[in-house]
C-alpha cells in the first residue's frame, strides 16, 4: 500500500513520515478536530459562527490538498451515517441536504484548494496564507450561500448574502490567525532541523 504523495512537502510532511498508516490516522485525526471546532460555536439560526472553517482551511494547508479532500468527505460521510460531527452534535442526511449542507461540501474543496496551495509554498508566508484562506472561504461561501438561500430564505440568493455578511468579518479574523499561525509553525520546524 501506498501512502497520499503531495507535490511538495506540507508542513505535516515536514514532521511525520509518510504511510498509510500516518495517512489513515492523520484524516481521523482531521475529522476529529472539525468535529470539535464545529462545537465551539456562538448559535445564530440558521448558520452558527462556529470554529469548524479554520480547523477546514488548517487541516487543508497543513495536510496538503489530497489527504485534505480525503479528510473532508470522512468527515461529510461521517455525518451522513449518524456520527454527530456537525455544529451542535448535528448528524444526519437531514444536515447536509439543509441550510448549512452547501457550507459542508464546500469544506471538501476548501481545504483541497488551501491543500493545493499549500504544497506550492503558500504556507509559509504570512501574506499568502492569509489569501489562501481567503480564498478557502470564498470557495465554502459559493458552495453555501447558494444552498442556504434555497433553503432557509426561499430561493433568495441577495437575502442569503446579506444575511452571511457578519461572518466575512470572522472569517477574516480566521485568515488573520491562519496567516500568522502556519508560517511561524514553518519558521519553528526550520529551527528544529538546523539545530539537528
Amino acid at each position: 500500500m501506498s501512502s497520499i504523495t503531495t507535490t511538495r512537502p506540507t508542513i505535516v510532511d515536514s514532521l511525520i513520515s509518510r504511510s498509510i498508516y500516518s495517512d489513515i490516522a492523520l484524516v481521523f485525526f482531521g475529522v476529529a478536530l472539525t468535529a470539535v471546532a464545529a462545537q465551539i460555536q456562538i448559535p445564530v439560526s440558521p448558520v452558527p459562527f462556529t470554529f469548524q472553517t479554520l480547523a477546514v482551511l488548517l487541516i487543508g494547508a497543513s495536510y496538503g490538498y489530497a489527504r485534505a479532500g480525503i479528510t473532508m468527505a470522512t468527515y461529510a460521510l461521517a455525518g451522513l451515517v449518524g456520527i454527530p460531527v456537525f455544529a451542535g452534535y448535528s448528524k444526519g442526511p437531514e444536515v447536509l441536504l439543509g441550510a448549512t449542507g452547501g457550507f459542508i461540501l464546500g469544506f471538501i474543496f476548501a481545504a483541497m484548494l488551501t491543500g493545493y496551495l499549500a504544497e506550492r509554498g503558500w504556507s509559509k508566508n504570512a501574506w499568502k496564507m492569509f489569501l489562501n484562506f481567503s480564498f478557502g472561504s470564498v470557495l465554502i461561501y459559493a458552495f453555501g450561500v447558494p444552498v442556504l438561500a434555497m433553503i432557509a430564505f426561499n430561493s433568495d440568493l441577495l437575502t442569503a448574502t446579506q444575511f452571511m455578511l457578519p461572518y466575512l468579518l470572522w472569517d477574516a479574523l480566521k485568515a488573520v490567525i491562519a496567516g500568522a499561525f502556519l508560517p511561524t509553525a514553518w519558521a519553528v520546524v526550520s529551527r528544529i532541523k538546523k539545530a539537528k
